[in-house]
């Protein structure tokens, strides 16, 4: 988009320049991935003899009848030509996928993000889905806003009592056999449908594979591809006897289901048939659903079509994948079947970690885009972010602040496992913090003992540098009681509040501590607050607790054990009270000369630009998510608090100390930028209207205060 230079400021033309080469270069990248996942590297494998296997029992995918005469000539120019995906235009493709717990929930996106780079077509995803999957992936896709992906889930708790009566080894547990249940699970009215395990990453465009469906004979209900490992051949160590199969068996992580088929064949009394003779001399299952269904197919054979093998390319120790490729653009589909996942062993496992390492960091907001001549479908969500962003003014000087406020930003919760059921005193320590500040986790965690619900703004690449930085550290694997919810980074600012509140609504327990990453409580402050809200009645008064805040500048501090300890390092001028020489009115009112001296609890009152670190219900008032980046986000949340007549009490054996850090990259907009600070003086005037719209007569008080400073 060209501008006129004379028009704009030197720092705005700065600005944009930056940000139009940043979309150059994030076009070139995706212009290089495209590249890279479809052209053909040529080295990857030496042209290998031999069929895929079970040819005799199901045609496959690429030569039906018609297709015998051109199959050489095909095979000859198959890089340069591909053929055309049999689908049309618009047409809707359904995708259905089995995900429970949070490890599933983030595998499920990296899948999610491969399909969607590469697809033309609108999208259905279809989620079987445990209480955690479900609340993880409908927060994820309702604010990822994708256009032409509608999302559905299913209780996998309403479906359990259909294979819980199957004993099963595999490590998937029940929601490895709850594939077997589609029939029931899925909408009556559904006639096809893809299913794929949550560790499968496409290389090609999904409209592919659904073209598949045209090329079902009429008897044929079940797309599989055959197993790449000896499993079903038997025999692999003294008394392996493994469920009947058709040779090699098939391998069920990529399944096209021919439901409308399968429901006339009365599908789930033969399953259950095949899984009870079976069972009476086999016990237990050991690969989960795929050893009933190949049991089935092995009675049924002419009910399967055989998919040629580069449509799942098994890399699990000792398969026969390499056989499937000849050329990478070959590869359709890879699936990381093995427990060992990205640590398996084959002679391209290199090429194959970095295509899936490529969609695990890819920048998810760039999937967002709209497909040609297929016009989606808005959602009221969409509606409304239109419509807010049609009324914003773009000749306004703060036009990029009020954009940003109505930005809707990807939020993946619980990126980690998390555990824990909190008590009718509990009390979260709620926080929010970007990958600059990831160094204080570990001091957070050994200070405070209780649940931590804590927000990251973070990129794709930055959540996965995270991830790897979580499960490596002694100190944060063990915590099961840490709930991570990332917040992925978009536009030019950091939305704190907007941060901060996703950290708030996903606290569970009745009392949260309002924090910031940069301080460490004082040991046992967890048990003191614990203490606190029942002694001060705070589940039937309106309270905020204050718990007084230091500093020190030095980045080692043996940390006081006592209040008495620190009250000699504040005298000795190793501590000193919060941002004393900065910015005395934000901690002012604590009243620091009295708490020095107190034993109770003591009441302090509001005054301007007062931001304690408070303890409150959990129902208290968000933070106003206008206040991006630097300056007022905590200070407009404590006037709301006082607006709303909650009483301010400062506790006499509390404390936290500040820890020393670079400053923020916002601070140093605010402070260089006098256009930054003008939009905030604008922003605080139109909060102050606001908060007396919403409270009245009362709110006068902090226009008044505002206008003395």
């Amino acid at each position: 988009q060209p501008f006129d230079l004379s028009d704009t400021p030197a720092a705005e033309v700065l600005q944009r320049a930056v940000l139009e080469s940043r979309v150059r270069e994030v076009e070139a990248e995706n212009r290089q991935i495209r590249l890279r996942l479809s052209q053909s590297l040529g080295t990857a494998a030496q042209p290998q003899e031999g069929n895929y296997g079970n040819q005799q029992w199901g045609a496959s995918a690429d030569t039906g009848p018609e297709d015998v005469e051109n199959t050489a000539e095909e095979k000859n120019n198959h890089t340069e030509c591909p053929r055309a995906p049999s689908v049309q235009k618009c047409e809707l493709i359904h995708v259905a996928c089995v995900c429970a717990g949070h490890n599933a929930s983030r595998d499920v996106v990296t899948l999610v993000k491969s399909i969607l780079f590469h697809r033309r077509n609108p999208l259905h995803f279809h989620f079987i889905t445990d209480t955690v999957a479900h609340r993880i992936l409908s927060t994820l896709f309702q604010s990822w806003m994708v256009p032409s992906v509608q999302v559905s889930f299913y209780d996998a708790d309403e479906l359990k009592s259909e294979v819980s009566w199957i004993p099963n080894k595999h490590y998937s547990g029940i929601y490895g056999l709850m594939k077997l249940t589609l029939t029931k699970a899925l909408p009556s009215n559904l006639s096809k449908v893809i299913v794929l395990d949550t560790d499968i990453t496409f290389a090609t465009d999904i409209a592919e594979l659904w073209g598949i469906f045209q090329k079902f004979t009429d008897k044929q209900v079940i797309g599989l591809v055959e197993n790449q490992s000896d499993w079903y051949l038997g025999n692999l160590w003294k008394n392996h006897k493994p469920w009947p199969a058709l040779g090699r068996g098939f391998n069920t992580g990529v399944i096209l289901l021919y439901l409308e088929r399968l429901r006339r064949l009365r599908w789930e009394q033969m399953w259950r048939l095949t899984a009870e003779r079976e069972l009476m001399s086999m016990l237990s299952t050991s690969l989960a659903d795929q050893d009933i269904f190949n049991a089935f197919i092995k009675q049924n054979p002419v009910l399967v079509h055989q998919l040629p093998c580069f449509w799942n390319v098994q890399l699990s120790d000792h398969t026969r994948s390499e056989q499937c490729y000849t050329e990478v653009s070959d590869l359709k589909v890879i699936h990381w079947n093995s427990p060992k996942k990205l640590r398996v062993k084959n002679k391209h496992v290199e090429f194959f970690r970095n295509l899936y390492l490529t969609f695990l960091e890819y920048d998810g907001n760039l999937l967002r885009r709209e497909l040609f001549g297929c016009p989606s479908q808005a959602t009221p969500e969409s509606i409304r972010l239109q419509t807010s962003l049609e009324d914003l003014d773009e000749d306004d000087q703060c036009y990029d602040f009020r954009r940003e406020r109505i930005t809707v930003h990807r939020v993946h919760l619980y990126f980690l496992q998390y555990e824990y059921t909190p008590t009718e005193d509990d009390v979260t320590l709620v926080a929010q913090l970007s990958m600059d500040r990831l160094q204080m986790l570990e001091a957070i965690c050994k200070h405070w003992e209780g649940p931590i619900s804590l927000a990251l703004y973070m990129s794709d690449a930055e959540a996965q540098q995270f991830l790897r930085y979580a499960q490596a550290s002694e100190v944060l694997k063990n915590r099961k009681n840490v709930g991570y919810h990332v917040v992925y980074k978009e536009g030019q600012f950091y939305p704190v509040n907007l941060v901060r509140n996703v950290a708030l609504r996903n606290a569970n327990t009745p009392y949260v501590f309002l924090a910031d990453v940069d301080f460490l409580p004082m040991y046992g402050l967890y048990d003191y607050l614990r203490r606190a809200v029942v002694q001060l009645d705070m589940a039937h008064t309106k309270k905020a607790l204050v718990v007084p805040a230091f500093e020190t500048l030095r980045y080692r501090l043996s940390f006081p054990k006592s209040k008495a300890e620190l009250l000699s390092m504040l005298d000795m001028g190793t501590l000193y009270t919060f941002r004393y020489h900065v910015w005395t009115k934000g901690h002012a009112p604590t009243n620091y000369a009295k708490w020095r001296t107190a034993t109770t609890p003591y009441k302090v009152e509001w005054e301007s630009d007062f931001e304690p670190y408070v303890v409150v219900r959990r129902d208290c008032p968000e933070y106003d998510q206008r206040f991006v980046g630097f300056g007022w986000n905590k200070v407009s949340h404590i006037m709301e608090l006082d607006a709303q007549e909650y009483d301010l009490m400062v506790l006499p054996n509390a404390f936290m100390i500040h820890m020393p850090h670079a400053p923020s990259f916002d601070i140093s907009k605010f402070r260089s930028s006098p256009s930054y600070r003008n939009c905030l003086g604008t922003l605080k005037d139109e909060f102050h209207q606001d908060l007396s719209r919403k409270y009245g007569s009362s709110a006068l008080k902090y226009l008044t205060a505002q206008r003395n400073i």
